[in-house]
């Protein structure tokens, strides 16, 4: 729960998803007046910043780190990795983000790692592969992230065959039911709860079994009980400063920790978060461990490397942290001396929906994902829906003497409402995830005054449907697309990389394609 010196600052309400089984209105792309090209050499998007680190942004254009299932299963960099980092490359925009990455050396699937040395050389390659494809005019951060145990949501008789561990108020629940079940046989127990449905299950099982159950079983950090919980906070800010050690030594701009989302480091800056080590309950329990790993980071890195962090706006569930806490933490971390902040919002697991059996969770799913990634089918248009946070952010940071920039992202996919923000100060750098990824020249284009080419997403998380299978991430505005189809020119191009059913394309065609669809 909060503390007694949290501001009174009401948080705007998210958007949100249809109802279940609602009529689903989809809202328009807004018309867009684009800038020439003198128009845009003026304007505050395409004009350097310098960041506190000292590293010099050649534009103020952010694309936030997304993942796109390429690494192999053992979190090494591929030739697909690199192909999909390049081609953001050759759009030039002033930072690119490297997806969410593993700070430690366990397995978790194709996703990367930076948890041991021997990811160094392939992380080096995709730095450099970066650099040269733009010039040198792109700076380049990766997402250090930490992960909680979770499981796939299994068959109900695996669950109460091997993961249930029986307690008398199961046997008490099973006599209650059924009076001739021997409750001091175990099977016998095990066999009954299965056999009695939802109706038993809803009685039996306490709240974290029964979630077990119907969602998996998901590890929180307030699992005290467990020791590699407990010890969370003495070993994540060495795992976090080895990776941030690592990614200089790869090359890398900077590092952006991961305090978004689902994971843990936003567990521990969550209002949801009671540990009562020190470590939870209060806002300065809470900030604890963030500050900790900060400190860790910068002292394996230095001064002069970039240190960012991702962090929400809002959680959007019931209980959650609110603009308040936000506020509250962001000028905590602009006193310690991050590089920047860059703001979400939402993307839970605690209002996530029920996966299918053999599926894990995706935190994407709930009213709290679809306010992190809004979409044209929504209660409200999701073009810059969330900006509002990062505003209200900026100006409590800029009160409090700090001059860090801030990050402003959620539906931005044309110049308007991205240099109307910056010349509004609500924030200071213009994050644009799956516009960049509909087009990966866009903001080029722009800057060239060749606005009408842009290609502009269309926010139906087709890329997210995509993400939450664990498939590898696309646009469907280009991966269909093939040379000479719809183009004002024929465009020649190389073999490409094809999903593993061999219908997709990987990466974006080159400059001067047009769409094969648009819905």
């Amino acid at each position: 729960m909060p503390s007694a010196d949290l501001p009174d600052i009401p948080t705007p309400p998210p958007p949100r998803p249809p109802p279940s089984g609602a009529a689903r209105n989809r809202h328009p792309i807004p018309d867009e007046s684009w800038p020439t090209a003198n128009e845009a050499e003026g304007s505050l998007l395409f004009s350097p910043l310098r960041l506190a680190s000292g590293l010099e942004l050649q534009t103020r254009s952010w694309v936030p780190a997304m993942v796109p299932w390429r690494a192999t299963n053992e979190g090494f960099v591929t030739p697909q990795v690199i192909d999909w980092y390049r081609r953001f490359a050759v759009g030039r925009p002033g930072v690119i983000v490297v997806e969410a990455t593993g700070i430690r050396d366990v397995p978790s699937g194709p996703l990367l790692r930076i948890g041991n040395d021997r990811f160094v050389p392939g992380l080096r390659d995709l730095a450099r592969a970066v650099a040269d494809a733009s010039d040198r005019q792109t700076r380049l951060l990766i997402q250090c992230i930490d992960f909680m145990g979770i499981r796939r949501r299994p068959e109900p008789r695996r669950f109460f065959e091997r993961y249930l561990a029986l307690r008398d108020a199961h046997r008490e629940a099973v006599a209650a039911h059924d009076a001739r079940v021997d409750v001091a046989d175990d099977d016998a127990v095990r066999a009954a709860l299965l056999a009695g449905g939802d109706a038993l299950w809803t009685s039996a099982l306490d709240a974290r079994e029964l979630e077990s159950l119907r969602r998996g079983h998901r590890e929180r950090v307030t699992d005290v009980h467990l020791p590699h919980v407990a010890e969370l906070p003495e070993v994540l800010p060495t795992l976090f400063g080895d990776a941030a050690r690592r990614a200089r030594d790869a090359g890398f701009d900077g590092v952006e920790l991961h305090y978004a989302h689902a994971y843990t480091m936003a567990s521990f800056l969550s209002r949801t978060n009671a540990r009562d080590d020190g470590y939870g309950t209060t806002l300065e329990g809470r900030v604890r461990l963030p500050l900790e790993v900060y400190r860790a980071v910068r002292d394996e890195v230095g001064a002069d490397f970039t240190v960012a962090t991702r962090f929400l706006g809002d959680e959007v569930i019931e209980g959650g942290s609110r603009l308040a806490d936000a506020v509250w933490f962001a000028e905590r971390f602009a006193e310690a001396g991050f590089d920047a902040l860059s703001i979400s919002r939402g993307g839970k697991f605690e209002d996530a929906a029920e996966p299918k059996i053999g599926a894990a969770v995706y935190p994407y799913t709930g009213p709290s994902g679809h306010a992190c990634m809004p979409t044209v089918f929504g209660d409200r248009a999701p073009f810059g829906v969330n900006l509002e946070l990062a505003a209200a952010i900026r100006r409590a940071v800029r009160d409090a003497g700090h001059t860090t920039p801030i990050v402003g992202a959620g539906g931005i996919n044309g110049f308007a409402v991205a240099e109307g923000a910056l010349q509004r100060g609500d924030i200071d750098l213009v994050g644009s995830a799956r516009q960049t990824l509909a087009d990966p020249d866009w903001f080029a284009k722009t800057r060239a005054g060749r606005g009408a080419e842009v290609v502009r997403c269309i926010y139906t998380n087709y890329c997210e449907a995509l993400d939450q299978r664990h498939e590898a991430v696309t646009c469907q505005l280009w991966d269909r697309w093939a040379p000479h189809e719809g183009d004002a020119k024929p465009l020649a191009e190389g073999p490409v990389d094809r999903s593993s059913d061999g219908r997709r394309r990987l990466i974006a065609p080159p400059e001067g394609w047009r769409p094969t669809r648009s819905r």
